[in-house]
C-alpha cells in the first residue's frame, strides 16, 4: 500500500515543473525571438512575449536568406539532413541487429573477442577515431559524396551491444521450437527474433536519427560542395556577420525550423520509444 504523502507529491511535481521550465525556456526564447525583427534584437534584451514578425521572418529564411550567406536554399539542407539521418538510422540497425543476431546465435571462433572488439570503440571519442576515418575516406574517394557523409557513421557499437542483451533475454525454448517446426537461421530471424525487437528497434530510431540530424563536425571535414551542406552547417555559417551584423532574428527561425523533425519524431515514437526502452517481458 503506497502512503499518501501530500508534501512529497508537491515536491515531486515542483522538481518536474522546474526541469521542464529549465529545458523548455530557451527554446521558447529562440521562438520569441524568431518573431521579432532584427532592430529589437540588436537592443541586448530578447521580449518575453511574441513580436509581430513571425510570417516575415520565416518566409525569409525558407526562401532568400540562405543565398546571401553562399548557402543552398534552407529546404535544401534540410532535406540534406534528412536524406543523412535516415540512411544513418536504417544503416545502423541494419548492421547491428544483424552482427548482434550472428555474435548471440552462431558458433564460430573468436566470437566473444569479436563482440568485445565493437564494445571497446565505444570507449574511444569520435575526435580520437575520426582522422584516421578521415584518411580512409579521402583515400577511397569519397568526399563530397553521400557515401562518404553517411557510411563512416552508420557502425554503432552502442546498438549492437543493446540488441546482444536483448537477444539473450529471449527463452533458448523459443529457438528449440523453431528448429523443431525445421525452421532455418534467417526464418528464425524474420518471423522471431524481429517482431520480439520491435519496441528496441523503435526506440533505437528515435536515438539515431536525432544524433543523424544534428551531426555536424563530420559533414564539415568530408564536404566542401555547398550542395551536400546539411542544416547544421547552414545554421553555423549564418551565425556570420553580414556588413557587421548578425541576422538574429533569421538565426532563430531556422534553429526552431531545425527542432522540428526530432520533435515530431519524439511525439509519434513516443510509445515505442518508452516501451523499447523499459519493457522487460518478452
Amino acid at each position: 500500500m503506497v502512503e499518501n504523502r501530500p508534501f512529497l507529491t508537491f515536491l515531486t511535481h515542483a522538481f518536474l515543473i522546474l526541469g521542464f521550465v529549465v529545458v523548455a525556456f530557451p527554446v521558447y526564447v529562440a521562438f520569441v525571438a524568431s518573431t521579432h525583427d532584427l532592430q529589437t534584437l540588436l537592443t541586448g534584451a530578447v521580449p518575453l512575449l511574441p513580436g509581430s514578425h513571425f510570417i516575415e521572418n520565416y518566409s525569409a529564411i525558407l526562401t532568400n536568406v540562405s543565398a546571401a550567406h553562399g548557402l543552398p536554399n534552407y529546404s535544401h539542407m534540410a532535406l540534406n539532413s534528412l536524406v543523412m539521418a535516415v540512411v544513418i538510422t536504417i544503416g545502423k540497425i541494419l548492421i547491428s541487429i544483424t552482427s548482434a543476431f550472428a555474435i548471440v546465435y552462431f558458433r564460430f571462433p573468436f566470437r566473444v573477442l569479436a563482440f568485445w572488439i565493437i564494445f571497446v570503440t565505444l570507449m574511444l571519442p569520435v575526435e580520437v577515431r575520426i582522422m584516421p576515418t578521415y584518411k580512409i575516406v579521402a583515400d577511397l574517394g569519397m568526399l563530397n559524396s553521400w557515401a562518404g557523409l553517411t557510411i563512416p557513421l552508420i557502425a554503432s557499437a552502442t546498438a549492437t551491444f543493446l540488441f546482444r542483451q536483448f537477444f539473450m533475454t529471449v527463452p533458448d525454448e523459443i529457438l528449440e521450437a523453431a528448429r523443431v517446426d525445421g525452421a532455418g537461421a534467417m526464418k528464425f530471424f524474420w518471423d522471431i527474433l524481429l517482431p520480439l525487437s520491435r519496441t528496441n528497434i523503435g526506440a533505437l530510431c528515435v536515438i539515431l536519427f536525432i544524433y543523424g540530424w544534428v551531426q555536424y563536425l563530420w559533414p564539415l571535414l568530408v564536404t566542401t560542395d555547398t550542395s551536400y551542406y546539411t542544416l547544421m552547417m547552414g545554421m553555423k555559417r549564418m551565425v556570420t556577420a553580414q556588413d557587421g551584423v548578425i541576422a538574429w532574428n533569421y538565426v532563430m527561425a531556422g534553429s526552431v525550423l531545425a527542432m522540428l523533425p526530432p520533435i515530431l519524431i519524439v511525439i509519434f515514437m513516443q510509445r515505442l520509444f518508452i516501451r523499447g526502452l523499459t519493457e522487460t517481458e518478452k
